[in-house]
């Protein structure tokens, strides 16, 4: 994965995206001596980054009669079905009896035929890829394909070209695509720092044993970040340019989802606050005055958890 590859996924998709706002704080904001610019990603399309990855995926392969196929635990989802929607193709969606109702709604508010069953991301995706068998649809995975980590890189280029000048981009990881698509745009000029929920932490476990391995999945995130395992491009990528990995517990996630609501009126998602709450727990510290770019990557909630 390179940028050059990053820059033609933009001119595919691009067109039929948000250029999605950011926001530059004051230092000191949030009590973290540095200059945060938030990235709005949770005003993309679906509520998330997500149909960056999934429309490239499609635009970048021929559609089969049969149309696309994914596993998701929620927001990937309702990104095919959105692109599925938007190219006028059919699409077919598993996801866990985890996902939340309001993801699993919106999912077949944008028309895909939707099954719930098993009870974490992988068992949906173990039954996604026997029907894909069965139909011939097109897989359009949600971290681990070339063209949807190039997809989700093009939130980096849009990004860079928004805020210049920045030191650190922190960014919340799952399965990983949305942070090798990142760093893989970024090659080390900007230091990329991702952030997990302690209960799925697919990318710190994959860098203690050396290659990526099952994790379980769990906690407030998990709908968002529950993958088994972090994606073997990503993990690749990460190995030459992630600076570094830390851990968030789920009080941390919460506290940093209020606090983007309470400061700057902005709802996001535990995962889409999981890279904010890197950096008010202290889970990573930026050096004095630096200026650190915060990926808000997700907005899928219901509004009345804020409360």
């Amino acid at each position: 994965m390179n940028p050059g590859e990053i820059r033609h996924a933009m001119a595919r998709v691009g067109p039929r995206l948000r250029r999605t706002p950011v926001i530059e704080l004051p230092r000191g904001a949030f009590g973290i001596d540095a200059t945060l610019v938030l990235k709005l990603e949770c005003m993309q399309h679906t509520g998330s980054f997500k149909p960056r990855g999934a429309l490239n995926r499609m635009l970048a392969n021929p559609l089969p009669a049969a149309g696309v196929i994914a596993a998701s635990g929620g927001n990937h989802g309702a990104a095919v079905a959105w692109a599925a929607r938007a190219l006028g193709v059919d699409a077919e969606v598993f996801v866990p009896a985890s996902s939340s109702a309001a993801k699993i709604e919106r999912i077949r508010a944008y028309g895909a035929r939707t099954h719930v069953g098993g009870a974490a991301y992988a068992d949906a995706f173990d039954a996604m890829q026997k029907r894909a068998l069965e139909t011939g649809a097109l897989v359009v995975h949600a971290y681990d394909q070339p063209e949807t980590v190039a997809g989700q890189g093009t939130l980096a280029l849009e990004f860079e070209a928004q805020a210049f000048g920045l030191d650190s981009v922190v960014i919340a990881c799952g399965g990983g695509g949305l942070l090798g698509g990142v760093a893989a745009w970024f090659e080390s000029r900007v230091r990329v720092v991702a952030v997990e929920p302690r209960d799925c932490p697919t990318l710190f476990q994959a860098r203690a044993t050396g290659a990526p391995t099952d994790v379980s999945a769990g906690g407030i995130a998990a709908d968002s970040l529950g993958a088994r395992r972090i994606g073997t491009l990503a993990f690749t990528i990460a190995a030459r340019h992630v600076a570094d990995c830390v851990l968030v517990d789920d009080a941390a996630i919460r506290t940093a989802q209020r606090a983007l609501w309470e400061e700057c009126r902005v709802a996001a998602e535990p995962g889409g606050a999981t890279a904010l709450a890197a950096l008010m727990a202290g889970a990573w510290r930026p050096g004095a005055g630096e200026r650190v770019g915060v990926l808000v990557c997700g907005a899928n909630l219901d509004p009345a958890s804020l409360a």
